[in-house]
């Protein structure tokens, strides 16, 4: 049998392999970072723990004597706190763990050895959002349960509370795992990381109405937080887990529905541009 030119490029043609689509390797990319994330038991423990146990100090300690907040009839503290808790989970599972994440694994040279290989970026970019949502949903969801069952704090009964809580819950989500992306470039290094974002987040925390009624904040602090996008994922939790009449007691008085959708959707776009521009796969001493 005589090869020919044309015989040898169809062999070679025909042992070309095809890559899967980047849909199906960003799956299997969230499959791996879920993996990678559950074997890290402390920052596992940390992340689900945390908004639980401070729901849990707050509705036991402020709330034993039956004091409640705003006016008659009044707000339980662990009711008024409970959407505080759900906004910070969500700051915890997509801005802090994917900008301190992403630094160790940029320090230790694993983007590295990633961006070597014929993976294309936007798959490694849409696994990490999607580990994000897997465990921010997970977080969430414990919370509610321990809300629910251990200090009787009503949840929504109305289909349309829980679909401004989807769309706030995704907007939020989605702009802290970009957010996150964006930012994991300022740490020097994965050992300073912790240092760098932690402070960052309790700051955030303290200003947005996570461990205090937001109108009992001075003024210059509420416009300050007012820039960050906790403090709006905070009153749109509000909006969903508390009575209509609550939004009296915003400085607006008003939920601000629009203008919650737009700070976060800014924040994304926002994230995704800067995470574009400044994102690096290698140390900065590597070249």
């Amino acid at each position: 049998m005589t090869v020919t030119p044309s015989t040898r490029a169809t062999d070679r043609a025909s042992r070309t392999v095809t890559l899967p689509s980047t849909l199906a390797l960003s799956l299997a990319r969230t499959q791996i970072e879920l993996r990678q994330f559950f074997r890290e038991r402390d920052a596992v423990v940390f992340i689900f723990a945390y908004p639980v146990i401070m729901l849990a100090i707050f509705a036991s300690v402020f709330g034993q004597d039956g004091t409640t907040v705003g006016p008659e009839p009044g707000i339980p503290f662990g009711q008024y706190f409970l959407p505080g808790m759900v906004a910070t989970g969500v700051l915890l599972s997509s801005f802090q763990n994917l900008a301190m994440s992403i630094a160790v694994e940029r320090d230790e040279g694993g983007l590295k050895r990633l961006r070597g290989t014929p993976m294309p970026p936007t798959a490694y970019f849409l696994g990490k959002v999607g580990s994000v949502l897997v465990t921010s949903l997970a977080q969430v969801a414990i919370l509610l349960v321990v809300a629910s069952t251990l200090f009787g704090i009503d949840l929504p009964t109305t289909a349309d509370r829980w679909v401004t809580f989807a769309w706030v819950f995704a907007l939020g989500t989605a702009s802290g795992a970009v957010c996150g992306v964006a930012f994991s470039s300022v740490p020097r290094s994965g050992k300073s990381a912790s240092a760098v974002v932690t402070p960052i987040v309790l700051v955030l925390q303290f200003i947005s109405g996570v461990f205090f009624t937001f109108p009992s904040l001075p003024l210059w602090m509420q416009q300050v937080a007012a820039l960050f996008p906790l403090k709006w994922m905070a009153q749109g939790m509000r909006s969903v887990f508390l009575p209509e009449w609550a939004e009296q007691m915003e400085p607006a008085g008003a939920w601000e529905h629009p203008m919650t959708a737009a700070v976060l959707a800014g924040y994304l776009v926002l994230g995704l541009v800067l995470g574009i521009r400044t994102f690096r796969w290698k140390r900065r001493d590597d070249g």
